[in-house]
Parts: C-alpha cells; sequence; structure tokens
C-alpha cells in the first residue's frame, strides 16, 4: 500500500473512532450540563419542570442512541489484549448489576428524577437504598466495568469508559444538587445511606432493609441475568456459549 492509500485507510479508520467519541462525550457531558444548576434552573423557569424533564429526557435518549449506531459503526482498533482469566468478570459482575437494576426500577429514591419529595417521608431510605442510595449507577457502574475488563478496543473503551464516568461522576453530582436543593431535608437521607454499597451499614449507621428488597426483585434480576445470556447474541453479535 502506498503512502496514499495508507493515508486514506488511516482517515477510513479514525473518522467513525471521532465520531463515537463525539456521541459518547455528548451523552456523557450532556447530562452534566442539563442537570447542572447553571442551565437547570434558568430553563426550568422558562420552560416548567415537566416540559423542561421532557427535553432532558429526549436529548438523553437521542444521543445515547446516536453513541450506540457509531459503536456498531465503529472498526476494531485493539489497544490491549484482555487476558482469558477475565472471561469470567462481566458475568459475575452481571449477577448484582442487574438485581440493582431491578431494584432501582421498584423502589422509591430520593436520588431519582422526581424523587426530592421522598426526602420529607418518616424514612426516606427503604429496601435497595439501604445498600445504597444509587442502585442504578451502580448497575451501569458495574456493566462498565464487566465489560472493559473483557473488551481492549478503541471503540469499547470509549464506549464503556464513558458510561462509566457518567455513573461514578452522576453520583457526586447528584448528591451535591440534592445536598443544594433539599437543605437540611437531605441530613437524613445521607445519614441512613451511602453511596458505596454497604458503607452505611457496616458504619452502623443503618440496617439493611432486606424485607424491603423482598424476593422477587432478586429473582426477577437473575430472570433478566438468564433472558440477557441467552439473548447476547442477539443483542451484541457476540454468542456466550
Amino acid at each position: 500500500m502506498d503512502s496514499r492509500g495508507a493515508q486514506v485507510h488511516t482517515l477510513a479508520m479514525t473518522e467513525p473512532i471521532n465520531i463515537l467519541f463525539f456521541w459518547t462525550l455528548a451523552f456523557v457531558g450532556g447530562h452534566f450540563l442539563l442537570s447542572s444548576r447553571a442551565m437547570r434552573t434558568p430553563l426550568e423557569h422558562k420552560l416548567g419542570v415537566q416540559p423542561y424533564r421532557g427535553l432532558y429526557s429526549l436529548l438523553a435518549l437521542g444521543t445515547f442512541a446516536m453513541m450506540l449506531l457509531a459503536f456498531r459503526d465503529a472498526p476494531f482498533v485493539e489497544v490491549w489484549s484482555p487476558s482469558p482469566a477475565l472471561r469470567a468478570v462481566p458475568g459475575l459482575l452481571m449477577i448484582p448489576a442487574l438485581i440493582l437494576f431491578v431494584s432501582s426500577l421498584t423502589t422509591p429514591n430520593v436520588t431519582l428524577v422526581g424523587g426530592e419529595r421522598l426526602a420529607a417521608e418518616p424514612q426516606p431510605v427503604t429496601g435497595i437504598m439501604t445498600i445504597t442510595r444509587h442502585p442504578f449507577l451502580w448497575a451501569a457502574s458495574l456493566w462498565a466495568i464487566g465489560h472493559l475488563s473483557v473488551n481492549g478496543d478503541q471503540a469499547s473503551i470509549i464506549l464503556f469508559g464513558g458510561i462509566l464516568v457518567l455513573s461514578i461522576g452522576g453520583m457526586l453530582h447528584i448528591d451535591r444538587r440534592r445536598a443544594g436543593t433539599l437543605g437540611a431535608a437531605w441530613g437524613p437521607v445521607a445519614l441512613a445511606s451511602s453511596v458505596i454499597p454497604f458503607h452505611a451499614a457496616l458504619q452502623g449507621r443503618t440496617k439493611i432493609d432486606w424485607r424491603g428488597i423482598g424476593l422477587i426483585r432478586p429473582l426477577a434480576g437473575l430472570a433478566l441475568y438468564s433472558a440477557l445470556l441467552m439473548g447476547h447474541e442477539w443483542i451484541a453479535g457476540i454468542a456466550l456459549f
């Protein structure tokens, strides 16, 4: 291949990666920007709370979809070669990830959108929140970490790395925003829960609400885990069996 051909080949390889990086940056950065007080407060006053949340959700879904499409079209460019010993990591991490995911969707949570009113409840921390007040973001973090451990190509590093940054940074961002908007009402929530799973319980600040978590949520998480194992080839194009 001559120099001109090599240059064209390099451009053909890097352009899809740059597009993926752009949409990942838009997805991750858009969350932080639109949820910041400097941006959110004036937009809520101008548009109204519900229209603002609708716009936020629309932009988040749009950038997420574009990010996935860009990931699908990105070439495989290996950065590092994962060890075969790491192959079991995603499977192990996805079990707690999916239990946390299901629990996050079925448990009232003051850290979720519109959950501020729960801070005024007699018991603002129940169920999965006694393990961590950010179950959804921890589910996303474990998913990203698991897939980063077995995918060493550029596209995977950008996609899963971006989601990991959003998840970890999002926990800190939400806590800071809730502390600012709820004031003293945030104190009991912060005291009886923790960002790091089980940290509040180990410190004696709360007791795990096993009754509130129940049996159905873990079983539903395991059922979803089984479905994703069987359907992984259809979803991601990679057969696990």
